[in-house]
């Protein structure tokens, strides 16, 4: 099975060089680098050319590297149903870099990419309807860069004397914050049952 990626893999590089940056397969799958401006033709010619014949899009999805000059990876899966094979696309990008958007190729990129936008705040370029998807109106950052905060900024609450739902900022007590972890068995003041029996002392022998 790796022999047959690697040379799908070395296919690909063949046929469009001037978009793959490189190619590896590792864990039994393959992985294809491509630059960002080249995504949209390298998806059309994998989908149209008869070896590749990748027409189902899986999964679109980001990975954030903070300490990066291309801080993103944003992540194509497809599957070939034709050749039973798949493969992996990815895209180095920096923060301020704009993708193209693969939704005329693949409509069911449109909500994938509306995802990564949500989640990561990737901007895609041609997009038909790029708006938040998972998070409420309003909503500040993006959760799923390694530099959001675990609580966020805002909470959302059911006001009883307003009557509506309203937005206000986080605010955690002290205790939270100061989470010592220790174990909620760890200086107990009270005795389990069947404690008492550790102080009396065994029973001699009969002899």
């Amino acid at each position: 099975m790796s022999e047959a990626l690697e040379e799908l893999g070395a296919y690909i590089e063949v046929k469009r060089p001037d978009c793959v940056v490189s190619t590896e397969v590792a864990f039994g799958e393959l992985t294809v680098t491509v630059t960002p401006n080249s995504i949209l033709q390298v998806v059309a010619f994998l989908k149209s050319d008869a070896r590749c014949a990748f027409s189902t899009l899986v999964d679109i999805t980001g990975v954030d590297y903070p300490d990066r000059p291309q801080r993103f990876d944003v992540v194509y899966h497809f599957l070939s149903m034709y050749q039973n094979h798949r493969i992996r696309l990815r895209v180095p990008v920096r923060e301020d870099e704009f993708v193209p958007s693969i939704v005329s190729e693949h409509p069911s990129a449109n909500w994938f990419e509306r995802e990564v936008f949500d989640m990561f705040g990737i901007l895609f370029s041609g997009h038909p309807d790029l708006r938040r998807i998972l998070t409420d109106y309003g909503f500040r950052g993006y959760p799923l860069r390694k530099d959001f905060p675990t609580t966020g900024y805002t909470e959302v609450r059911y006001d009883e004397e307003k009557k509506r739902v309203v937005y206000e900022p986080v605010k955690l007590v002290q205790d939270y914050r100061q989470f010592d972890f220790m174990s909620p068995w760890e200086g107990a003041e009270y005795i389990l049952p069947g404690d008492e029996k550790t102080d009396e002392k065994p029973a001699e022998a009969k002899g």
